[in-house]
């Protein structure tokens, strides 16, 4: 059985989605106002491996992860740099795609936009005003925070405890501090849309309400986040999309993973502080499978602090294990012991895994594998549990998202090579020249090269 941490109720509760075999998860995506950081690749990496492990043990996951792209920083940042909205939020979603695919996290089914649901929010801001749990208020509408009785129940404190929290919107024309924004009237420079209260956009919370109601339903399995988004984000989008549904619970596993931090003395990495690692530099430096493994060695709830050192040494590990999966020496004999050393590494594996995502343990029982393997090498043993021990190290590895592939090494005139050839392709493409198009990827799969396409661009890898 899957025990997994729920928020909500501060317990391990045993995992079971609403609908047998399906799991509705829905996380939350990034502010597309500046680069993504190894803070937020500690989150995707946490949720990417429980999608994994849903997966892996049959259940069907349809992921939805959000791009919020309208928000304040975001109209301020597109402002400063001389850009509109929309080509800032492009710039960043392409780069979001690219370090992601780099990093190895699988793409959720959705990527939805918070501009490409602005009717549904409007719809929902107006059953919202019938029922009374909001108020228009000079082109803004306001949620009513203690019209919701349960408001407090994801944070456990009580709207009084709250007043003193971050992130409380300020403004003395509200009727209660607490209260927050569901839509915020147009200023003068800034996009906005029509709407029953006049020109204006969404405020943050509604945005993933909106979203996850209409791709996942009323009531979803998982939602999952940052614990710095409990409240007052998470805590808003319960009362909201409770109030407009009258549907309990909205979510019924709350998941929140722990915060990356610049060092001990900082609490968080956030971009407007400008105290982060971006997703680039750290690819730059470090192999996807040595970043996955220094966070993996983490428990997903728990605070890390990013050291240089730490993921130096992270790296070391992946050699290791690319070690254990080189082939056995020529000639050797049947490896004996090794058959119940798989098998105890895989059964503390999944154990691990199913005590809420014990990725340490699990990690732990990989390399108990890794060095069994390597020393049965070593002794001159080899054959079919050889083999087998290594597919099994293969299967564990796979739903850490390790890969674990050799380095690819290529001189800088097969380099240039392959630019051309790819660039010729897109020009071919364009120009709806398929036939030619597809010539140059049958060409360079004989030379040893696959061409992938992606929402970012064609990228290689070797075969």
């Amino acid at each position: 059985m899957l025990f997994l941490y729920n928020t909500l109720t501060r317990r391990g509760e045993e995992f079971q989605p609403q609908e047998p075999g399906r799991v509705r998860m829905y996380v939350c995506g990034p502010n597309l106002y500046g680069p993504c950081h190894v803070g937020h690749a500690f989150s995707y990496i946490a949720f990417d491996v429980l999608r994994r492990y849903l997966e892996f043990r049959g259940f069907d996951v349809i992921h939805v992860q959000n791009f919020t792209d309208i928000e304040d920083r975001i109209i301020e940042t597109a402002r400063s740099q001389g850009k509109t909205v929309s080509e800032l939020a492009e710039n960043y979603i392409s780069r979001f795609f690219r370090e992601t695919d780099a990093l190895h996290i699988k793409r959720a089914h959705y990527y939805p936009r918070a501009t490409e649901f602005i009717p549904r929010m409007i719809e929902m801001i107006q059953s919202l005003l019938a029922n009374g749990s909001a108020y228009a208020l000079d082109g803004d509408v306001y949620f009513r925070v203690r019209r919701f009785p349960a408001y407090g129940r994801l944070s456990h404190r009580s709207p009084d405890e709250m007043m003193s929290g971050a992130r409380i919107e300020i403004d003395p024309r509200k009727e209660d501090p607490l209260d927050f924004a569901l839509w915020k009237g147009a200023k003068p420079g800034e996009p906005s849309w029509d709407s029953p209260w006049g020109p204006g956009r969404p405020g943050w919370h509604i945005e993933c309400s909106a979203m996850s109601t209409v791709l996942l339903g009323e009531t979803i399995d998982i939602h999952g986040g940052g614990q710095d988004l409990v409240f007052p984000h998470h805590e808003n989008e319960i009362a909201q999309s409770e109030a407009y549904t009258g549907k309990a619970p909205f979510v019924r596993f709350w998941l929140h993973n722990g915060l990356l931090r610049p060092s001990p003395e900082e609490d968080k990495m956030t971009r407007h502080l400008a105290n982060f690692v971006s997703c680039q530099e750290a690819l730059q430096k470090y192999s996807p499978d040595a970043l996955r493994l220094f966070m993996l060695s983490s428990h997903y709830r728990t605070a890390l602090t990013w050291s240089e050192e730490a993921v130096a040494a992270a790296e070391s590990g992946v050699e290791r294990l690319k070690v254990a999966l080189r082939p056995a020496y020529g000639g050797a004999g049947e490896a004996i012991g090794l058959p119940e050393t798989a098998k105890k590494a895989r059964d503390a594996f999944l154990a691990a895994m199913d005590d809420d995502l014990n990725t340490p343990q699990a990690i732990a029982s990989i390399f108990e594998l890794a060095r069994g393997i390597n020393q049965a090498r070593d002794e001159g043993q080899g054959g079919g549990s050889f083999d087998e021990a290594q597919a099994v190290l293969r299967e564990l590895a796979e739903i850490l998202g390790l890969r674990l592939e050799k380095k690819v090494e290529i001189d800088e005139t097969t380099r240039k090579h392959l630019e051309e050839q790819i660039a010729q392709r897109e020009r071919l493409r364009i120009e709806k020249r398929w036939a030619e198009a597809d010539r140059i990827r049958q060409e360079l799969a004989k030379e040893g090269f696959l061409l992938e396409d992606t929402p970012a661009g064609t990228v290689w890898r070797k075969i």
